[in-house]
């Protein structure tokens, strides 16, 4: 899960959305806990990594124009 170098950044972008994404999940009466939430945040992570890399190879390509 933490094999990219900006991994410990995504999780802290992840943590500043938890209370927002638990609010979400109590409303619709689904508990929602740190503990709960280790595979998706795994899953966050891969996707910000790829994310993070679509962003950098296209900022490389801008730059070269």
């Amino acid at each position: 899960m933490m094999d990219h170098p900006k991994s410990m950044q995504f999780m802290q972008i992840a943590m500043k959305y938890f209370p927002e994404a638990k609010s979400v999940f109590d409303e619709a009466g689904i508990e929602l806990s740190l503990e709960k939430m280790q595979p998706m945040l795994g899953l966050f992570t891969k996707v910000m990594a790829e994310a993070y890399e679509l962003g950098k190879e296209e900022a490389l390509q801008n730059e070269n124009e």
